[in-house]
């Protein structure tokens, strides 16, 4: 779980998606366990891995706030209603979901090669903080009913419909992934849904992986990054789609 923890936290402030890491990893190793539990648990790791990378970004890209902090402020409320939601899902609808949005983000970047580049922005003014709060909130009350792959989502709208390139669409997406992990727990922990230890444990590991994914994105540029998200999502609809057609567990 410890290894599981570090790998999200990694691959989550690199582009993104760290719960398809963890959430399959939790999936494995607590089978009798409840989705609101997996869900619950799954939040309290990667709150302390966006937290990390957040400020790593902010103190390194410096983000523009006129839009990171509406932009999480919906989320929150959507993340917060999304877990709502979550409450009810059934384990068996998680993959079916998960892959099917994977496969579109996927087609869509490999088919735009120059995507995320360079930023060029498509809104100006109020519209271009009215699209990131609406983005926000739909992505928002995504995570807080699923959740895997919210990293992924908010860096592929903030590069495909705004945008931006990978790098700075990767520091304003943590900022609100950050928003969206609170959402949830503020629904979830009340309800003694998290499983406190392992959580603890996974957070420890995922911060690390974190603060070190984010050094890393900073370092390498748009470009490194771009190549990452590409890998991580083929290897994700691989590994969910495989599940899924019974090639293994």
């Amino acid at each position: 779980m410890a290894l599981a923890g570090f790998a999200a936290g990694w691959v989550d402030a690199v582009v993104g998606g760290g719960g398809l890491v963890q959430l399959p990893a939790l999936l494995l190793g607590f089978p009798g366990a409840t989705p609101a539990q997996l869900l619950a648990t799954n939040k309290v790791s990667s709150v302390f891995g966006t937290a990390t990378s957040s400020l790593t970004y902010w103190r390194r890209v410096r983000p523009d706030l006129r839009t990171a902090l509406p932009m999480a402020a919906v989320a929150f409320v959507g993340s917060a209603g999304g877990a709502l939601i979550g409450l009810h899902i059934p384990k068996s609808a998680f993959n079916p979901i998960i892959l099917v949005m994977l496969v579109v983000v996927g087609a869509y970047t490999v088919a735009r090669p120059s995507l995320g580049q360079e930023t060029a922005l498509r809104f100006d003014g109020h519209r271009h903080t009215v699209v990131a709060m609406l983005t926000g909130f739909c992505i928002g009350v995504y995570d807080g009913a699923l959740g895997p792959g919210t990293g992924s989502f908010l860096v592929f709208a903030l590069v495909g419909l705004m945008g931006y390139a990978f790098l700075e669409a990767s520091a304003k997406a943590k900022i609100a992934n950050l928003a969206t992990n609170l959402g949830a727990l503020a629904v979830f922990a009340p309800g003694g849904h998290v499983m406190w230890g392992i959580g603890l444990v996974m957070a420890a590991a995922n911060l690390l992986g974190g603060y070190t994914g984010a050094r890393t994105a900073v370092a390498r540029g748009s470009r490194f990054v771009r190549v990452v998200f590409v890998l991580v999502l083929v290897a994700f609809i691989v590994r969910i789609g495989g599940q899924l057609l019974g090639w293994w567990t």
